[in-house]
């Protein structure tokens, strides 16, 4: 392992990029096609980063996904997924800044294939060394797999790595693998200070906290 290198791991969907209206268009592409009524947009997205809601059950009203809808799904998303997505406001500065001390990673339920082509579209997947997807382990968030994968991977020691997403999802997946989480509040869910991590509401605040974990020494 590296000791001395350091890893931010980021969520990909609410975190680095607004996809909010293509995963709403999707799932509601899916209900349509079983006769169900469509569902907000807000009411979908604070679901979709909720670890206590069975998906399945939630947004199709089955208890597990079916291949049908996996493949209504990935059928809709995958001639939709970079229409109508954008860049929060800084991210490709944050993304520069950070290049320069520290590797840098994805950890997305999406799948990797999705992933690439969305960050790659955007402009900013060569900023990362490594982009895990929910296909690429056998647990996706809130289970700590793809961190773990991801610090695996690199050689990187998960004391040297931060997790940085916008859901409980991704907090749950820092302290099942045992790493620090900061979480934004600009992406898919609003979070209050009292939720045992850091709290971050623009790209300067999470350029300052991660300074701050970084001076504490191993993350």
């Amino acid at each position: 392992m590296k000791t001395n290198s350091k890893l931010i791991i980021f969520d990909m969907d609410g975190t680095l990029i607004d996809s909010g209206n293509v995963i709403t268009n999707t799932i509601n592409f899916v209900r349509s096609n079983f006769g169900l009524e469509k569902l907000s947009k807000e009411t979908m997205l604070l679901a979709l980063n909720d670890p206590a809601i069975n998906g399945a059950e939630f947004f199709y009203e089955t208890d597990k996904f079916t291949d049908k809808q996996r493949e209504l799904f990935g059928q809709y998303y995958d001639k939709h997924c970079i229409s109508d997505i954008v860049l929060y406001d800084g991210i490709e500065v944050l993304l520069q800044t950070l290049k320069s001390n520290y590797q840098l990673s994805v950890a997305t339920n999406a799948s990797s294939i999705y992933a690439n082509k969305m960050l790659d579209f955007l402009g900013i997947k060569d900023y990362f060394s490594i982009i895990v997807g929910a296909d690429m382990v056998e647990h996706p968030k809130p289970k700590g797999d793809m961190l773990k994968f991801s610090c695996e991977k690199l050689q990187i020691l998960k004391e040297n790595s931060i997790m940085v997403g916008d859901s409980k999802k991704d907090l749950h997946a820092a302290k099942d693998f045992g790493i620090r989480c900061v979480l934004v509040n600009w992406g898919f869910s609003e979070h209050q200070e009292n939720e045992g991590t850091n709290i971050v509401h623009d790209v300067v605040g999470l350029i300052n906290e991660i300074d701050k974990i970084n001076m504490r020494g191993k993350i």
